[in-house]
């Protein structure tokens, strides 16, 4: 990007300025250049006269004043500047160097917007990673929609990136979910028995203990709890995993690995970790229980990993697992978690460390919560389950786009309310609909176009100096832009700007269109307004895919 041709130009003129005696700095600044926050600012704005006016003794001003005067000779994509306020230089760039931007965006299709930046660094993210005892909620899905995207935007960005989902198959959830399962099973055989105190109720439970009747018939009724409730949980757990599954999927989220935490048991790694730690005095018995020195890590106290009656805690298997993740030689790992797991990130930060490597290899997203509202009102009840609002009830009302997209619309630390009437509404008051509408609108263009048999130009035949208009230059210059808002999104892990950025391009479009006639009887002026078309096009389509939302033809 020009960002860093300008930084070069401003080193090579402050160091003629030292040499001609004019400053006399002793260390170079650092440059920061900024898009300003108004057009009338130019293009690219930066403050290095005022970080210098402390080491100079001059008013920045003068400072920039004599930075100007040693950027010699002006390169023709720059085409004017001025020192404004109390000594910001503000750049305006030639029509040409926007032009060209375009030709850019043209040229690279489907790939612009991507980068190495990255350079295939390994990356795994793991998130929504939910206990396979109930179906999946929308907290669920904002949680799964925000990692999905990350996972687009690292991929994009030039990470190998690999998905994984961490399967909660042991302990005491599993075996409350097989208590509960039989419980509707030996009811539906009309034999009740009490049903399991914070057991899980819906009717999910019943539709599970219906399946093992078709399949087993009452063969279990008069056999002894303790012998058949493992199968029961196996069973159950099973069959809502594949469920999860497939509600991800039409969800368009899928993951290259599942991770069972019942296999950290299974081939001994959780006692492994354990025996490494406690050599390391990381792990000590007091009480017939064994503890974490969590408090060497900033945690307010130390904590349990398996309980006196020899029962494991949930931090037993997450120091096994993470000590797996590291070990398969990633060097970064992403955790998506519930805002509700945030006094656990030190924790882990710790486990991390206990474990011989830097804590900033971990970073963790935190999701805050998601309110369904109808008409202004908190939706609070789900027709299936009875307690939760369901991901698939979600994506059946308002379709898998607008689901999407409004789960990445705030940032992720922000509560989210989810206007059920509005993600439905076909109106410019529906942000994924007004960014959609843009693409098909441009899409109807094209087909206008042909109907007149007229074809969209070569990048290399078109007049693109007929796109002078000041909304044309701001659209050209929105386009460009999203390069860098990919990366700063996966700098961030903030993939809100994506849907931040849709939304500012749509705006400027639609505004654009509404203004101007794409098609008339001046063809070279067409072909070029068909062209810019084609850029807006281009960089939607793109956008629209980090999201997983589509780009229709028709609307």
């Amino acid at each position: 990007m020009i960002e860093g041709n300008l930084k070069e130009l401003i080193v090579e003129a402050l160091v003629r300025a030292k040499e001609a005696g004019k400053l006399k700095y002793s260390q170079l600044p650092e440059i920061i250049l900024e898009r300003p926050a108004e057009k009338s600012y130019g293009d690219i704005t930066t403050t290095v006269a005022m970080t210098l006016a402390s080491q100079e003794r001059k008013p920045p001003r003068v400072i920039a004043d004599i930075i100007l005067k040693h950027m010699s000779p002006t390169p023709s994509w720059i085409e004017r500047w001025e020192i404004a306020g109390p000594g910001f230089i503000n750049f305006y760039l030639s029509p040409s160097f926007w032009h060209n931007q375009l030709l850019f965006v043209l040229n690279r299709g489907d790939r612009f917007g991507s980068s190495d930046y990255g350079k295939g660094m390994r990356i795994q993210v793991e998130f929504v990673s939910a206990n396979p005892t109930g179906p999946l909620h929308v907290g669920h899905g904002r949680n799964a929609a925000v990692g999905d995207v990350l996972a687009r935007i690292l991929t994009f960005s030039g990470y190998q990136v690999e998905k994984e989902f961490y399967i909660n198959d042991f302990g005491n959830q599993i075996e409350l979910l097989g208590q509960s399962v039989w419980s509707r099973y030996m009811e539906l055989n009309g034999k009740p028995v009490p049903f399991p105190e914070n057991g899980y109720h819906g009717d999910y439970v019943y539709d599970i203990a219906r399946e093992i009747i078709a399949r087993k018939g009452s063969e279990f009724v008069e056999k002894d709890p303790a012998e058949v409730l493992p199968f029961f949980a196996e069973f159950a757990s099973q069959v809502m995993l594949e469920r999860i599954k497939a509600d991800l999927e039409a969800f368009r989220v899928t993951f290259d690995s599942w991770f069972s935490e019942k296999s950290l048991y299974q081939n001994g790694s959780v006692a492994q970790v354990l025996e490494t730690l406690k050599s390391k005095g990381f792990i000590y018995e007091q009480e017939g229980a064994l503890w974490f020195r969590s408090t060497q890590f900033g945690d307010d106290k130390d904590r349990v990993v398996i309980r006196s009656d020899g029962r494991p805690t949930y931090l037993a298997s997450d120091i096994a697992y993470h000590q797996n993740k590291l070990q398969r030689g990633f060097s970064k790992l992403i955790n998506v978690w519930g805002a509700d797991h945030g006094g656990y990130v030190p924790r882990v930060k710790g486990i991390i460390k206990a474990l011989g490597y830097p804590e900033d290899i971990l970073s963790v997203v935190l999701i805050q919560l998601v309110r369904l509202m109808r008409e202004g009102v908190e939706v609070k009840i789900s027709k299936r389950s009875g307690k939760l609002i369901l991901l698939s009830d979600l994506v059946e009302e308002v379709g898998v786009d607008a689901a999407r997209f409004f789960f990445t619309m705030r940032r992720t630390d922000s509560h989210l309310d989810f206007d059920l009437e509005l993600a439905k509404s076909q109106s410019k008051d529906n942000p994924v609909y007004y960014v959609q509408y843009v693409h098909a609108r441009i899409c109807s263009l094209f087909r206008e176009a042909k109907k007149l048999s007229i074809a969209l130009p070569s990048p290399q035949e078109v007049d693109l100096n007929r796109l002078n208009s000041e909304e044309e230059l701001s659209l050209i210059k929105e386009l460009y832009h999203f390069p860098k808002v990919v990366i700063e999104s996966a700098l961030f892990l903030e993939p809100h700007r994506i849907t931040f950025y849709l939304q500012n391009l749509a705006s400027i479009f639609h505004s654009y269109y509404n203004k101007y006639r794409f098609i008339s009887e001046d063809l070279t002026l067409t072909g070029a307004r068909l062209t810019l078309a084609k850029g807006v096009q281009i960089v939607l389509k793109n956008a629209l895919d980090l999201l997983g939302v589509s780009a229709p033809e028709v609307m």
